[in-house]
C-alpha cells in the first residue's frame, strides 16, 4: 500500500436514512493512494491507512496505523447510499479485499456505496501486524489425539511456549488493546475520517460479532446492517469452540454421504459408512506413518475441515480423497494443507488469540478444559481436539481478559440476517439468539445448508432479498417467535469436477470466495 494524504465523504440525509454524502471535506484523514492488491487494483480501487489510539483510554497516546480500502459508488451523486463497511471474520482475517464485494450483489444493488475493507488491528498490512512464531502451524506437528499423557504434556508445552513467543515478539500495550470492542472504536473512526454520520455494515462469521458490538456500543451510527452467519454472543470463547467441535463432525459426515453417493467418480464406497471406514482407515495410519513424511493426521484433518465449512470445496477434496487412497498422491495432500493454511504465516492466528483470549476470560484451569474435551470428543471425536490445540494458548496468554459487552441490538432499527442451518463454526442457533436481540432484524434461514459465511454467492433467494435491502432497505416480514423469518433453498450440491479441473483447483490457492482460510477462519 502507498502513503497519500486526504479522504473525502462527509454526511447528508437522504429520504431512506441518514447516510454519508461525497460532498463535504471528513475532518480525519485517511491517506488514498493505490492499491498493491491485483484484485483490489483490477477493481479500480484505492487504498491508505488511518491513524487510530492503540489505546484508545490514552487518545493523545501512541497510534498505530489501519489499512484501509474503498471501492466507491457507481451511480450520480443524489443516489449515493453512503459507506458500506465490511469485515471477513476470523478474528485475524484481511478484509482488504471486501471492498470489491459490492459487484457480486444482484440488480446493481452495491453501486451506491462506497465499499470499505479494513485490516483489523494486528492484522496483515494493518502496522503494527501480530506475529509469534510463523512455523507453529507446519509439519511434524504431535498428534492432535492426546492418548498419551506425553503428547498431552508436548502440546500444552506448545501451547505455552506460542504465548511465550507472542510476549516477546510483540508489544504488551498491543497484546492488552486487541479486544473486539477495540476493533469496534476502530471501525468507528473509520467512519468519522470518512466523513459518514452513519454507516451500513456487511459482517461474516466474527464480523457479526463486531457488527453485534457495534450496534450495541454505537446503534444510531448503525444505517443497515447485513449479518451472514451469527456468532451466538452467549457463548463467546469458550462454550463457541465446543458447539464448533460437533458441528464440524456433523458436517464432515454429511460430506461422506456425499462422497458416497458419486462412488462412481471417486471409488471410495457407496454408503456413509463406508466412505467413513476409508476415512478413519487412513487417519489411523497416517498417525504412525506420515505419508511422504509430512502428511499425518493433523494435516489430513485440517484439510478436510474445509468440507465442514464450504459444500464449494467437496469436489476438490473428494477428489483428493480419491487420489490419495486410490493413487497413493501424497503431494496433492501436501499441496492442499499449504495453501488452505497458510503455512508459514501465522499472523491470523496470532490475531485469533490475540482477540480470543482476552475478550473474556477462558477457564484458568487445564483440567477444566479436559474434562469438557474428552466430554466433547465422545460425540465428536474428528475435530474436538484440534479445536482444543488451537485455543490452548489462551491458558497461558500474556494481557489480561475483559468482560464481554452484553450485547443489545433494540437500538439499530435495521438488519438483515442470513444463515444456512447446519452451519458449522456459527451454529444456526446464534442467529436465532441475535435475532431475538435485534428487534429490527429479519433472518433468512437455508433449511439443510451447510456452508459458512459466502454470500452473495449466485442464490437468487438469497441474493435478490439483499439487493433489495441495499436498494430500498426492504426486509422480509417479521414473523412472531423464535424463528426465521423466510427459508430460502439452499444452492444445489456440488458434483465432482473432471480430473483436469480438480487438479487445478487443488494446485491454485485458496479461493476468494472463501471468505476465510482454514484455521483463521474460526468464526
Amino acid at each position: 500500500m502507498k502513503r497519500l494524504v486526504f479522504a473525502v465523504v462527509a454526511a447528508a440525509t437522504l429520504a431512506s436514512g441518514l447516510v454519508a454524502t461525497p460532498a463535504v471535506a471528513a475532518q480525519a484523514a485517511i491517506a488514498w493512494g493505490p492499491c498493491d492488491n491485483p484484485v483490489l487494483v483490477n477493481a479500480g480501487a484505492e487504498c491508505g491507512y488511518l491513524d487510530v489510539p492503540l489505546d484508545y483510554r490514552k487518545p493523545a497516546g501512541e497510534k498505530i496505523q489501519l489499512a484501509v480500502s474503498r471501492v466507491k459508488h457507481k451511480v450520480p451523486d443524489a443516489q449515493y447510499q453512503g459507506v458500506m463497511l465490511t469485515n471477513p471474520g476470523g478474528p485475524g482475517g484481511s478484509g482488504l479485499t471486501l471492498a470489491t464485494r459490492g459487484t457480486r450483489v444482484p440488480k446493481h444493488a452495491g453501486d451506491a456505496y462506497d465499499w470499505i475493507g479494513f485490516d483489523p488491528r494486528g492484522v496483515g498490512s494493518s502496522k503494527p501486524a501480530i506475529s509469534c512464531d510463523p512455523n507453529y502451524m507446519d509439519y511434524n506437528r504431535p498428534n492432535y489425539l492426546p492418548l498419551t499423557p506425553r503428547l498431552e504434556k508436548t502440546w500444552l508445552a506448545r501451547s505455552k511456549g506460542y504465548a511465550d513467543a507472542c510476549a516477546a515478539k510483540n508489544s504488551k500495550a498491543l497484546l492488552e488493546n486487541m479486544k473486539t470492542t477495540d476493533t469496534v472504536k476502530d471501525m468507528d473512526s473509520i467512519r468519522q475520517a470518512l466523513g459518514a454520520e452513519q454507516v451500513n455494515f456487511y459482517g461474516f462469521s466474527y464480523g457479526t460479532y463486531l457488527g453485534q458490538v457495534y450496534g450495541t456500543t454505537y446503534p444510531k451510527n448503525v444505517r443497515r446492517m447485513i449479518l451472514d452467519s451469527t456468532v451466538d454472543p452467549r457463548n463467546v470463547w469458550y462454550q463457541a469452540n465446543l458447539n464448533q467441535d460437533v458441528a464440524f463432525d456433523v458436517n464432515l459426515n454429511i460430506w461422506f454421504g456425499w462422497v458416497a453417493s458419486h462412488d462412481d467418480a471417486y471409488h471410495l464406497g457407496k454408503t456413509k459408512a463406508e466412505v467413513k471406514r476409508v476415512f478413519d482407515e487412513q487417519l489411523l495410519k497416517l498417525s504412525f506413518n506420515a505419508a511422504g513424511g509430512v502428511v499425518g493426521p493433523d494435516e489430513w484433518l485440517d484439510v478436510f475441515q474445509q468440507a465442514a465449512y464450504y459444500q464449494l470445496r467437496w469436489p476438490v477434496l473428494g477428489d483428493a480423497f480419491a487420489r490419495f487412497v486410490n493413487n497413493g498422491d501424497w503431494q496433492n495432500m501436501k499441496t492442499l494443507f499449504e495453501n488452505f493454511g497458510g503455512r508459514g504465516d501465522d499472523n491470523g492466528f496470532a490475531v485469533y488469540l490475540a482477540v480470543q483470549c482476552t475478550d473474556v476470560q477462558w477457564p484458568a484451569s487445564w483440567q477444566q478444559w479436559k474434562i469438557d474435551n474428552w466430554k466433547t470428543f465422545a460425540k465428536a471425536p474428528y475435530y474436538t481436539w484440534q479445536n482444543a490445540w488451537f485455543n490452548a494458548p489462551c491458558l497461558y496468554w500474556p494481557a489480561k481478559a475483559a468482560k464481554p459487552v452484553h450485547v443489545d441490538g433494540r437500538g439499530v432499527a435495521s438488519v438483515l440476517m442470513i444463515d444456512e442451518t447446519l452451519d458449522a463454526p456459527t451454529p444456526f442457533e446464534g442467529s436465532l439468539e441475535v435475532r431475538s436481540r435485534f428487534p429490527g432484524a429479519s433472518l433468512i434461514s437455508e433449511p439443510g445448508g451447510t456452508s459458512h459465511a459466502i454470500t452473495p454467492r449466485g442464490n437468487a433467494c438469497v441474493d435478490d432479498k439483499i439487493a433489495d435491502y441495499l436498494l430500498t432497505g426492504a426486509l422480509p416480514t417479521r414473523k412472531p417467535g423464535r424463528t426465521a423469518d423466510v427459508e430460502c433453498a439452499p444452492l444445489p450440491l456440488p458434483v465432482p469436477l473432471p480430473p483436469a479441473a480438480a487438479r487445478s483447483a487443488a494446485a491454485g490457492p485458496a479461493s476468494p470466495d472463501s471468505v476465510m482460510g482454514m484455521r483463521t477462519g474460526k468464526h
